[in-house]
């Protein structure tokens, strides 16, 4: 007798399953294999009826075949009450002649698809053998300004429109990082207690503050909350993509989200009395290391902490590239023009001012340039040069008697006669 492995005989022959987990479509789930049929694996989805997930699906990956027991990350298609559809690999083998792209829209099930061109306005990619664009305005939450940059990476997208039979798809990734950011932000509510600290990355910088993510959720900082004292420009105390500590004011509820206001300020470590005595040494120039880059100016490392030099103190051209001027790694010569707590704001354009003020300084100070009291007599000079006492003038000698002669001539001479001779 033939074995019998239709699906409505391994339906018959499933033991019932005792989960009451409830399904949705989109929902995310681990999943581990009950059963391998012809067309379709059995998973145990925690529901009522066990899950299943097209065989040829598992197949189409590639690697070794699926086993009893194997665990499997699937996402749930269609969470019908005899028995939910899941996928693992959707788009890997997908077009629209078995309605899966239709399906995915339905759903609304996140897709895994490689970037392999960017055009204008947007980029392509492919959903197994369909090509479908997504638009640059669905590619990020914010602007996006280089599309190029994309190409190769393999993202998450959800297919939003299918026409033409499946030969016009457009999907959009900003759907998803909407979502995301919705679901970060009903659970970043509970830890967002005011008078907290948080971690967060600095997005941005404007004249009015900074925004900073805070894991999801965006937590703005007024630019009198970034220093302990009054600053011009947000970057003189935080640069983007730098992790800063701050302190929870307050967390609203607002029609676009979580309104988040954040403070440094209040985070500033109070100086210490000896710390106010001795500030940093002034007119000191340290070498610099770069770090990283940033729109604003650099991240370098120096012996006396780590800090930003902005773009403005840099001495560049105007319209050069700090990037390509100062890659990582390069070094330079800097000074420190500002201290914020533990935050440093170097200037390379300082350095030669710094370096004549100090060589000034050293010529004032060395002996030859001391102003002389007095020049002193050529024996004083003489004898200090022979390491000689000077003495005290001796008296002034009575002048020996000097003697007229006349030579053969007929002119006279004046002799100086011997002391102890008399003139005749």
């Amino acid at each position: 007798m033939s074995e019998d492995n239709s699906f409505e005989s391994l339906m018959r022959a499933a033991p019932s399953g005792s989960g009451t987990r409830r399904l949705r479509s989109g929902d995310v789930v681990t999943v581990p294999v009950l059963y391998v049929a012809q067309d379709w694996v059995f998973v145990d989805a925690g529901t009522p009826s066990d899950g299943r997930i097209a065989r040829a699906e598992l197949d189409a990956r590639g690697g070794p075949p699926v086993a009893v027991g194997d665990l499997l990350k699937a996402t749930v298609v269609d969470p019908r009450p005899d028995g939910p559809i899941l996928a693992v690999q959707f788009g890997h083998a997908a077009s629209n002649n078995d309605g899966s792209l239709e399906l995915m829209k339905s759903s609304g099930t996140p897709v895994e698809a490689e970037i392999t061109k960017a055009v204008k306005a947007g980029v392509e990619i492919m959903i197994g053998s369909a090509r479908a664009f997504c638009p640059a305005s669905q590619l990020e939450i914010g602007r996006v300004e280089d599309l190029s940059s994309y190409v190769g990476r393999r993202l998450q997208f959800r297919v939003i429109e299918v026409r033409d039979g499946g030969r016009s798809v457009v999907v959009s990734r900003r759907a998803l990082l909407e979502e995301e950011r919705r679901q970060a932000a009903a659970t970043a509510k509970e830890r967002l207690i005011v008078g907290s600290d948080v971690d967060g990355v600095v997005q941005s910088t404007s004249k009015h503050g900074a925004v900073v993510d805070l894991g999801g959720v965006e937590g703005f900082i007024h630019i009198s909350e970034l220093a302990p004292h009054r600053i011009e420009r947000a970057e003189d105390a935080v640069t983007p993509g730098e992790t800063v500590k701050a302190r929870v004011l307050s967390v609203e509820d607002s029609p676009k989200g979580l309104r988040v206001r954040l403070s440094l300020r209040v985070l500033a470590a109070p100086q210490t009395s000896d710390e106010k005595k001795a500030p940093p040494p002034a007119d000191e120039v340290l070498k610099a290391t770069v770090t990283r880059a940033t729109p604003n100016g650099l991240l370098v490392q120096t012996a006396r902490g780590q800090g930003l030099i902005p773009a403005r103190e840099l001495g560049l051209p105007p319209g050069a590239d700090h990037r390509r001027a100062f890659p990582p790694g390069k070094e330079l010569n800097v000074v420190i023009v500002n201290r914020a707590g533990q935050k440093l704001t170097f200037s390379a354009t300082e350095v030669a001012r710094v370096e004549e003020r100090s060589h000034y300084r050293e010529f004032a100070g060395s002996p030859a340039a001391a102003p002389q009291a007095s020049l002193g007599s050529l024996g004083d000079l003489l004898r200090g040069k022979l390491g000689g006492a000077a003495s005290a003038p001796a008296p002034a000698a009575s002048p020996a008697p000097v003697e007229q002669k006349k030579n053969p001539a007929g002119s006279t001479a004046s002799v100086e006669l011997p002391p102890g001779v008399r003139r005749r």
